[in-house]
């Protein structure tokens, strides 16, 4: 009894740390998302989280001071003194706020907490991003600003034709490889299979330099083949080792009953391993559409900065050094970006778990 309770105690307490760090991510995420689709002058003048229902100051009266009040000397409101600073700040006085609605005028808003929420919502930011047209945006005193937008889909397509086949082709080369050290003899397997995973520890970034200048006297720079080339380049020593753990796990029991059966190593490969491995071709599938999804160093490295062949990463870095206050564009883009990771990862999560505890245990 003592031993079962122990144990639901343990589990009860691993239950709570995970749902602790899963809330600590979803909240971010939450914000974004609806960050994303309200108005541009909400999102300025207050956080995400006002949508819901809360208490905050609500005007109930406006008072009008005489237009001969000094606002550089002490001011006289209902028989309490007050500063220019305190009531620009807004002061608290028996449960009501005080502050300026227009100084000029000399008319004060007369507030009490009350619950309220703002939920206004617009698609104009999706718009504004996605297509590139012109909108107006209202904004928070009543004036109204045009705006071109970003036109992300262009970049939506270009980040998407490099990530396929920069996601494809690592993971059918390092496949073909990971049968090759796993299950064939050859002269120097062994040196070739350490100095790829020794690879995994030189860090991408020193070798930019020296391939971009073979790049250039190849003509490979600023294309479509070249960014590819890279990316299955930078991600085969990972990818062949996680398939390697995989494969040499595999049952050789299938394997004699193949060759006896006159099977070919071809044959082999894709009528057995590739069915079989699945699941780990899913997971680390996964881990390369994502690092290819979200790279800014590499695409502009090999295929540079023009308007017509920038990544998604780019041009939400655009967004952020050109309009840093225009927080509606920013969230709706990031989202947007976020949508094609999250699309796979829910379409394979079934073979995700099976692929990465796939070669950790024998048997």
């Amino acid at each position: 009894m003592a031993a079962n309770r122990k144990r639901r105690g343990s589990k009860a307490v691993v239950n709570i740390v995970l749902g602790i760090i899963c809330l600590i991510w979803l909240i971010p995420t939450l914000g974004l998302f609806i960050s994303s689709f309200r108005p541009a002058a909400d999102i300025l003048q207050s956080g995400w989280w006002k949508v819901f229902p809360h208490q905050g100051w609500q005007t109930k009266d406006t008072l009008t001071l005489s237009k001969d009040t000094d606002l550089r000397d002490p001011i006289q409101v209902e028989g309490e003194t007050f500063s220019d600073d305190q009531l620009k700040a807004g002061v608290v006085v028996d449960g009501k706020r005080l502050q300026w609605e227009n100084r000029r005028a000399r008319t004060l808003n007369v507030q009490e907490r009350d619950w309220e929420a703002l939920p206004k919502f617009t698609l104009d930011n999706y718009k504004n991003v996605l297509s590139g047209k012109e909108y107006k945006l209202k904004q928070a005193d009543g004036s109204e600003t045009i705006q071109k937008g970003t036109g992300l889909s262009q970049a939506f397509w270009n980040t998407l034709t490099i990530a396929v086949p920069a996601t494809v082709i690592p993971v059918l080369i390092a496949s073909f490889a990971a049968y090759a050290f796993a299950w064939l003899r050859f002269p120097g397997r062994k040196t070739l299979f350490v100095t790829i995973i020794a690879l995994l520890v030189i860090p991408l970034q020193v070798a930019l330099i020296p391939v971009l200048k073979d790049y250039t006297s190849l003509g490979l720079n600023g294309s479509y083949l070249g960014i590819w080339l890279a990316h299955t380049a930078f991600g085969l020593p990972l990818v062949t080792y996680f398939m390697y753990n995989f494969i040499s796990q595999l049952p050789r029991d299938l394997f004699e009953s193949a060759f006896i059966d006159g099977a070919s190593h071809f044959t082999i490969f894709s009528r057995l391993i590739l069915p079989l491995s699945v699941p780990a071709l899913a997971s680390i599938g996964i881990f390369q559409f994502l690092w290819v999804w979200n790279d800014y160093l590499v695409s502009l490295i090999f295929i540079g900065n023009q308007p017509s062949v920038q990544v998604m990463s780019m041009k939400i870095a655009d967004l952020v050094g050109s309009r840093g206050s225009d927080w509606h564009l920013l969230t709706s883009a990031a989202f947007i970006s976020m949508l094609m990771p999250l699309t796979i990862f829910f379409l394979l999560q079934k073979y995700f778990v099976r692929g990465l505890m796939g070669g950790s245990v024998k048997g």
